[in-house]
């Protein structure tokens, strides 16, 4: 297979595999089957991309254009080939994840859910793989179309509320703001091409180039930059399969990896630098970080910590892009796969323990870990990668971010990053301290550990924590070429 069609295929198999399982909806295994097959066979697609990318090659597909000069393109970059086996590599756990929670949970209209779910992350590979701004803003919004079914999908007030604020927001930022910022550069740079160094470089001056980077910050919602970041603790609602979708594979990794891609191919470091832009969106992403950090600790439902997390993780991306460095860029491109590995493996183990044991409350969770000591262990895992310590991945991302900051002697960043990994002690910690050291309010309480479709794809998210430690090699061979390593 040719990288052309490995590009074509990645982003077809999963519409195809969304239109198998409507066909196949009056056969749930025959339905679930064709998930997971479409899940293999796009990663498949996705991975024969690495060895070209990562030899310094630059695959691309151009389909037509829609306008003179605006064609639907895709080109493969290496900040691209990482959200694209992110989304694909972690779409065929979170399906397995998801038969097994579904039926345990007996949750309705599940046809729907795999189907939106297989349309989500075609619309993800679409934005990873994007060749310009104009391709990227389609599949941007195909994205937030796609995963408001699966937001809404319990059907209640709670739920409608919560996909009225996640669809206000996202198509109001985009619309308003994203929207704003592309034809704004499409008449100043003449193109919307992502390219090495900027296409604003040298055609924008310091004040045009702060507001667009501005304009362009906010507008990518799914970034989750503070005060646009009430969506996502809101669509907790929705299934735990669907807040790892949310938070690891697919959407708010959208929002940072566009953030850091406009960053790197349509403004440049130079010019982020010696404009300040770079200041401001630095320290814009600063007090997310630290806020949503502060407001996890005092959160007493689990999932909603979590999401506070992800608000304040993120934010450790944008910082990345914002420090305007090659180190600093590395380190937030790092942790974009260090991330979605550690989040999706503490969303599987809340989703684990509410399908068992019942129990959403970090207050209820005292000494859970000796009925499941695998899920609560990894939950531990993965709260090492977050933290930022060994022996999980985690560590190498946020070393490379304060290496970034330390180069550009930006100290006050360096406390910032700091003081954010000892916060995300203050709410992973006390979760596992419960777990293991509390004991149980009722002896007499016969769960065990979750079903084996729900046990084993966290089990090996959290091996993957550890594995991202150890095997950092690769993933930091193919990030070189954006750093200028």
């Amino acid at each position: 297979m040719s990288p052309e069609q490995a590009i074509a295929a990645a982003l077809l198999v999963p519409l195809l595999g969304a239109a198998g399982v409507l066909l196949c909806r009056r056969r749930p295994n025959v339905r679930e089957a064709v998930t997971v097959l479409a899940t293999l066979l796009t990663f498949g697609a996705v991975a024969s991309l690495v060895p070209a990318v990562t030899a310094g090659g630059r695959p691309g597909l151009e389909l037509f254009e829609v306008l003179p000069g605006l064609p639907l393109a895709f080109a493969v970059e290496p900040l691209g080939m990482l959200f694209a086996l992110v989304a694909s590599g972690l779409w065929i756990l979170t399906s397995i994840y998801a038969i097994g929670y579904m039926r345990s949970h007996h949750e309705g209209h599940q046809t729907r859910f795999y189907a939106c779910f297989a349309v989500a992350i075609a619309a993800a590979l679409g934005i990873a793989f994007a060749a310009n701004l104009f391709t990227l803003f389609l599949f941007y919004e195909l994205l937030t179309l796609t995963t408001y079914p699966l937001v809404t999908h319990h059907g209640d007030e709670r739920a409608r509320r919560a996909g009225r604020l996640y669809l206000g927001l996202l198509m109001a930022t985009s619309i308003v703001l994203l929207l704003t910022a592309i034809i704004w550069t499409y008449a100043v740079a003449g193109t919307l091409d992502f390219r090495p160094g900027g296409i604003l470089a040298g055609r924008a001056d310091a004040p045009l180039a702060i507001v667009l980077l501005l304009l362009f910050a906010f507008g990518t919602g799914k970034a989750a930059l503070m005060p646009f970041h009430r969506w996502l603790p809101a669509a907790m609602v929705a299934p735990t399969p669907v807040s790892a979708l949310l938070h690891a594979v697919a959407v708010v990794k959208a929002g940072v990896f566009t953030v850091t891609k406009i960053v790197l191919y349509v403004f440049g470091l130079d010019l982020l630098r010696t404009s300040g832009g770079g200041e401001i969106l630095a320290w814009v992403a600063a007090a997310t970080l630290l806020l949503a950090a502060a407001v996890a600790t005092v959160q007493d439902n689990l999932k909603r910590r979590l999401a506070y997390s992800t608000i304040s993780q993120l934010a450790y991306v944008v910082l990345g892009a914002a420090l305007a460095n090659g180190t600093a860029a590395l380190g937030g491109s790092l942790h974009v796969a260090m991330h979605a590995m550690a989040k999706i493996t503490l969303f599987f183990c809340a989703g684990a323990i509410a399908v068992t044991a019942h129990k959403t409350e970090v207050s209820q969770l005292d000494g859970i870990g000796r009925r499941m000591p695998i899920t609560c262990g990894a939950f531990f895992l993965a709260s090492l990668s977050i933290i930022g310590l060994p022996p999980a991945g985690g560590t190498w991302s946020k070393w490379f971010l304060v290496l970034g900051a330390a180069d550009g002697e930006r100290w006050a960043m360096v406390a910032v990053l700091l003081a954010g990994s000892l916060l995300a002690i203050g709410y992973l910690m006390p979760v596992v301290v419960r777990a293991f050291f509390y004991p149980p309010p009722a002896a007499g309480e016969g769960h065990g550990e979750a079903p084996l479709l729900c046990l084993l794809p966290l089990t090996l998210t959290a091996l993957g924590c550890v594995g991202q430690f150890v095997f950092a090699e690769p993933l930091y061979r193919l990030l070189a070429p954006i750093a200028g390593m």
